[in-house]
Formats: C-alpha cells, structure tokens, sequence
C-alpha cells in the first residue's frame, strides 16, 4: 500500500508531537559517554535504547547512516532494526545518508532507502545535489511514487559549505538559491506541506535567500554547533513553521537513562514553541 505523501504526514506529526527531529548518532564520544564500548554491542544498546526512549513521542527521528556503516553488515543490520523499530512505534525516519551520483547509482541509492521493499526503507533520506540537481531526479521520482520525502543540501550548518553554496553560477544565481528554487517546483501545489525539503543551518546569520518552497526545512546546528530554538525565526522568516530543528547531542548526551532522554526532547519542543509564540 502507498503511504500518503511525506509533507502530509510530517505537517500531521509536527503538529501533533511537535517540531524536533532527534538524531541517532552512535559515535564514539557518546558511546563512551553512556559507558558503552566502541562496538556492536554497544551499537545495539544505544539504538535501541534511543528508540525505546523517543519513538513513541517525538516527530521524526534521524539515523545517521554512517555511524552504523563503520561496523560493516552487522552494523547496517543494527540500523535497519532500528529504522523498522522506529517506524513501528509512530516516528517518521529520515535516513541521514547525504548520498549524491548520477543514473543507475542515483537509482540504486533511491531503492535503498525509499523502496519499500529494502530493509531500510525510510520515510525520507538526506540527498547532495552537489552533481547538479538533475541528478537527484531518481530519488524524487521514487519518493513522490512511495510517498517518501527527499532533504537536499542547500545551506548547511558548516562552515566550509559556503564556498560551494553561496558560490554564484553563469546566470548570476548563488547555488543555495538554484536548488531551493528547484525544490520548491517539485512542491508546486502540494497541500499541506510538498514532500521535498532543504538542509538549512540554523547557525546562519542571514540565509540570504528564498525559503519560501512549501516544503520542510530541516535546521541541524542546534545546541552543539551554537545555535537555540531562539535563532528560528530571525534566520527562516515566516518559513519558520515548516522548520524541523534537528538536535542530536544536546538530546543524546543525556542517555542512557529513557526518562532524561524523554525529558531533553521534551524541553527542546517547548523552547521552539516559545520561539514561535
């Protein structure tokens, strides 16, 4: 059965469980930090422990694919566990891969996580438009054709994106700005919210472009990287309501205990809600 389009159920879960978007980071620091080893095992326990404790009542939860990947194919085992575990529980899963080629690679990356007949099929994936923005077509194809979504990189939270980013083209059109542009085409006419997002750095001082693509925002840079809920409306303007803010550390580094796990998510919504009072 088709799902119904991802901006649909993002706008329904944002409104019900509120904006945030947690990560699923297992790097080593937190692995240590939750007296974990750097290991499978440990892997297991922090993912499981992760959704165990968010699943149910955050929007969206973001498994970084990488740090599953490292430990080889029981590793991706762990991640795919998870992201069905995830989605059982009520959260939508953005599968953080970042994964950009052309043709059949696109396409194979697209099966990979937006197939419904892949292990880690996910509500959405995080994409690199960085070989043109044609090149993405597959995986918008097979998100619109699943009712998945598709995040592309545009102003990221780094600072080392800026001189791809904000560099200018032969037609005068900062790159940011060119995919946005495209990304709000694919959205044209989807209510409530289209399917096709942007990565936008809450850390920005000024974004400098159009935001408005009637599609989801996600803001990483959160708590960590320097930015609060506070910054949202000065850096997304009115676009402010279709933001995710994506928090990982501040939210993670209070495990391993469930109910302190809970009550860091909890405190992230109410300082956006407050931001957007």
């Amino acid at each position: 059965m088709t799902l119904a389009p991802f901006g649909a159920r993002l706008r329904q879960a944002l409104d019900t469980r509120g904006q945030l978007c947690v990560g699923i980071d297992p790097h080593a620091s937190l692995l240590s930090a939750w007296g974990l080893g750097d290991d499978l095992a440990g892997l297991e326990t922090f993912s499981r422990t992760v959704v165990e404790a968010l699943a149910d009542r955050v929007a969206v939860l973001k498994p970084q694919a990488a740090f599953f990947e490292r430990f080889g194919s029981k590793g991706v085992a762990v991640l795919e566990k998870a992201v069905e575990e995830a989605r059982a529980a009520g959260a939508l899963v953005l599968m953080d891969a970042k994964r950009g080629d052309i043709g059949s690679t696109m396409a194979a990356y697209a099966e990979a996580f937006l197939s419904p007949s892949s292990p880690l099929f996910s509500d959405a994936v995080t994409v690199s438009p960085y070989l043109g923005f044609g090149s993405l077509r597959p995986a918008l194809d097979l998100a619109r054709e699943q009712g998945c979504g598709v995040f592309a990189l545009a102003l990221t939270s780094n600072p080392e994106g800026a001189e791809v980013q904000r560099a200018v083209g032969a037609d005068g059109e900062p790159v940011a700005a060119s995919v946005l542009r495209q990304l709000a085409a694919e959205n044209a006419g989807a209510a409530p919210l289209g399917s096709f997002g942007a990565v936008v750095g809450a850390t920005l001082a000024d974004a400098g472009v159009d935001l408005a693509i009637n599609g989801p925002l996600l803001a990483p840079g959160i708590g960590a990287q320097g930015a609060t809920m506070a910054d949202l409306p000065r850096v997304f303007g009115a676009s402010v309501i279709n933001v995710v803010p994506s928090v990982s550390r501040d939210v993670l580094k209070h495990g391993p205990s469930v109910p302190a796990l809970r009550a860091a998510a909890e405190r992230f919504v109410g300082e956006f809600a407050d931001a957007v009072k």
